[in-house]
């Protein structure tokens, strides 16, 4: 049975196989775990198939799945399936991006983040909401969204740990605000989860991602492929960082596109909570965050990059697989 979290339900299934692996993968994880053995050395037969079996993989160190044995989520031979298909994930973001031509001053970090994230000229939905889209498509918009927002922050929460005392303080600092500051009921995914349901949207976590195009398991999966392993961790705040500094001005303009079209006030409000709470937060995440981990890790510096990078990278990529299918 679901259980009634503050505002938003859990008791995922496993979601819908888009190939053979990620078929016989959660078939095994449902029913025959002695088959988990067979699967170390399958090749996924898509890049669709190798990202669904991979979102539901990192997806047993989040909530896991009803029909899911817990104590699968340390199973060895997922341990061994898992970093092969997270090493061709991450070749191909790497194979994407170009590495700084040139070290970045610690002293001009800043300045130079902001000014990096501006020069990036890609897509914009919140534009288009803001203006243009219809109620269908800025739904259909929070059904893909709802893969992220149901566990906003998590991800990234996986860090802490593993980094130095001033980083780790400014980092908690921030995800204290975007855990409520406490109060359950303000969680920013909760209140993501009041949207969907006030919007007659379902706000069970997981419910949509059997709709999510490849594009947003892809943006999905590089966060939580960021965040599990420390090597990356510089990658993680980085995107973190380029999250939050993309994130307010669009969230207003989502907010106004929300107004036009008459949809739920409570969706709205997600949105206007992060015009004031982003403002703050992408200069937290960018000089105390980013610039106190190059300060006390100066080596992660290309890393911070590319986890930036990645950020824009694949909010680009879903804008533009969004628009393409909302002009078609």
């Amino acid at each position: 049975m679901a259980v009634r979290g503050p505002g938003y339900l859990f008791g995922m299934l496993t979601p819908k196989a888009r190939g053979s692996l990620s078929e016989r993968l959660f078939e095994a994880l449902r029913a025959r775990p002695d088959d988990l053995a067979d699967l170390v050395d399958v090749a996924p037969e898509s890049i669709d198939d190798e990202q669904i079996a991979l979102w539901a993989l990192y997806e047993l160190h989040h909530h896991c799945f009803e029909d899911v044995d817990d104590a699968l989520e340390w199973d060895p031979h997922l341990l061994a399936l898992r970093p092969r298909l997270e090493a061709a994930f991450e070749r191909r973001l790497r194979a994407r991006w170009t590495p700084p031509g040139r070290s970045h001053d610690a002293d001009t970090f800043a300045d130079d983040f902001f000014a990096f994230v501006e020069g990036h000229d890609g897509a914009s939905l919140a534009t288009h909401v803001q203006r243009t889209a219809d109620a269908e498509q800025v739904l259909d918009l929070f059904r893909w969204r709802s893969v992220y927002h149901l566990k906003e922050s998590d991800s990234t929460a996986w860090a802490v740990p593993r980094l130095r005392p001033r980083t780790k303080a400014a980092l908690v600092e921030l995800l204290y605000d975007e855990y409520g500051t406490g109060d359950p009921a303000r969680l920013h995914a909760h209140l993501f989860a009041r949207g969907l349901d006030a919007c007659g949207l379902s706000p069970e976590y997981g419910a949509y991602v059997d709709d999510a195009p490849l594009e947003i398991l892809e943006q999905n999966n590089a966060m939580t492929l960021f965040g599990l392993h420390r090597r990356l961790r510089g990658a993680a705040l980085g995107h973190l960082a380029a999250f939050e500094v993309t994130s307010s001005l669009p969230s207003r303009r989502m907010s106004q596109g929300i107004a036009r079209l008459g949809l739920a006030p409570e969706m709205a409000h997600y949105y206007d909570e992060h015009v004031e709470a982003d403002a703050v937060h992408e200069q937290l995440a960018v000089r105390n965050i980013c610039g106190g981990l190059l300060a006390e890790e100066p080596h992660l510096s290309d890393d911070v990059w590319f986890g930036a990078w990645c950020c824009l990278d694949l909010e680009d990529r879903v804008a533009r697989m969004v628009l393409a299918e909302w002009a078609a």
